[in-house]
């Protein structure tokens, strides 16, 4: 009986992965085709040169890697400061504080209810100026504001979704608001949280590219100066969006690796009191 359903279960495999490669190599024989009946003539053996060169056996990083390098910078210093401003205006909306849960709310409505590009555009034209800021602050700050808006739902929705009897048996134990949190709720949440946390991760990535737009040399800024000037718009465009790719399925494999894992990180980061309550979620 189990040799059977391991059997069955993969020749399932086996097909899924038949389909997938069937289906890609289609999608790719189409686009070809499409592209040579009008007249596209392909020229992949351009494309190495704007990815890196060596000089006297030196390797020197051509602009596609210059601008992923600018890119993976945006990126981290972006990420750190959404998660930073998620959890920040998730605990105000969750205050007692009039004040703090309108001021989340007012960021909130008009962070997320207006496009990023505009927020971009005012970032730097309006903000920047008044704050001193150069354009790559500025792009990192709008990009930070805007991701944050959406992580702080999502870090809300994890804290509200603990058990209430989390929070009382917390109180009976004696612990502050601050060690509440640190310890009991925090842990919980984090570990409903983290699959939407990796996907507003990924969905910075992408995002990243609209910084190009006040003139930011990461990626698609270099892509858009090449293909002007070599018109190799295809190849150098799926180029771009290979390197997005591989960066976006990274991340999700790294992030999916450590929430397996994360049960232990989290008991022991909790205090001995807390060991119990975090094992019951």
């Amino acid at each position: 009986m189990k040799n059977s359903i391991y059997q069955f279960c993969k020749r399932n495999y086996l097909f899924d992965i038949s389909a997938y490669l069937v289906l890609m190599i289609g999608g790719a024989l189409l686009l070809i085709k499409g592209a040579e009946d009008q007249g596209y003539y392909w020229q992949w053996f351009r494309i190495p040169r704007y990815l890196y060169e060596f000089d006297d056996g030196r390797f020197i990083a051509g602009p596609i890697l210059q601008g992923l390098k600018v890119t993976l910078n945006i990126t981290w210093m972006s990420l750190i400061l959404t998660y930073i401003i998620g959890l920040v205006t998730a605990l105000m909306r969750l205050s007692n504080s009039l004040l703090a849960r309108g001021i989340a709310r007012v960021y909130l409505e008009i962070t997320r209810n207006t496009p990023l590009l505009v927020q971009i555009f005012f970032m730097y034209f309006v903000v920047a100026p008044i704050l001193d800021m150069d354009r790559f602050a500025a792009g990192v700050l709008a990009l930070s504001l805007f991701e944050g808006a959406y992580a702080s739902e999502i870090y809300r929705s994890g804290i509200v979704a603990v058990n209430k009897g989390q929070w009382e048996a917390s109180y009976t134990l004696g612990l502050s608001t601050y060690q509440n949190y640190c310890y009991i709720i925090l842990p919980q949440a984090i570990r409903r949280i983290l699959p939407p946390l990796t996907s507003q991760a990924v969905s910075l990535i992408k995002d990243s590219s609209l910084v190009s737009v006040i003139a930011i040399y990461e990626m698609t800024m270099y892509a858009n100066e090449i293909a002007s000037e070599t018109f190799l718009v295809f190849e150098i465009f799926f180029t771009i969006a290979a390197i997005y790719l591989a960066l976006t399925i990274t991340l999700s494999r790294v992030v999916a690796y450590f929430e397996k894992r994360y049960r232990v990180v989290s008991w022991v980061c909790s205090p001995p009191s807390a060991h119990y309550m975090v094992g019951m979620s």
